[in-house]
């Protein structure tokens, strides 16, 4: 069942760069909320609901992830490899948007979880045009529900395809 009522979690250490993400979107008509974290360490406590963000009704848990590889304190990588090590977060697309166009930064990149690598557009009207391709992408995916915390909520799949896969539960 899809969840209209999206949140876009920007990671990136370049603040003004942030900024002109989140007018990007906006000006091609994205609505959805737009939070924005300044390095791989506030993304990480963003995710897990700590400090300031434990407030989940003014923090809501990302149902859209895009992540920099290059930042202080903690990378994107490292933030990849917090987002993996949660099974239940698996569901969450996590877009990396990078300048860099290394083969092994992209390669690790998806090794650690990533649903898709990309190169940052060089002008603004090519970063609307991305963005407005990638959102629109995203809004056409069928996604499972969750609770606020991000955590999958639980469905009876007996006689169903999926039964023989375990449902996966919090690991909180």
């Amino acid at each position: 069942m899809k969840k209209y009522h999206a949140t876009i979690l920007l990671v990136d250490d370049d603040v003004h760069y942030l900024e002109l993400v989140e007018k990007a979107f906006r000006k091609v008509g994205v609505v959805e909320t737009i939070q924005k974290v300044y390095d791989g360490e506030q993304a990480i406590a963003y995710m897990d609901g700590e400090g300031i963000y434990a407030n989940r009704i003014k923090y809501e848990f990302p149902t859209f992830i895009m992540i920099d590889l290059k930042m202080h304190r903690a990378d994107g990588f490292t933030v990849l490899q917090h987002i993996n090590a949660r099974p239940e977060w698996a569901i969450v697309p996590t877009v990396v948007f990078s300048a860099s166009a290394d083969l092994d930064d992209i390669k690790k990149a998806y090794m650690l979880g990533a649903s898709s690598y990309h190169v940052k557009p060089d002008t603004p009207v090519q970063l609307q045009d991305f963005l407005k391709r990638l959102h629109d992408y995203w809004l056409t995916c069928e996604v499972p529900q969750v609770d606020e915390d991000g955590i999958q909520v639980p469905t009876h799949s007996v006689g169903k395809l999926g039964e023989r896969f375990p449902q996966i539960t919090s690991l909180k």
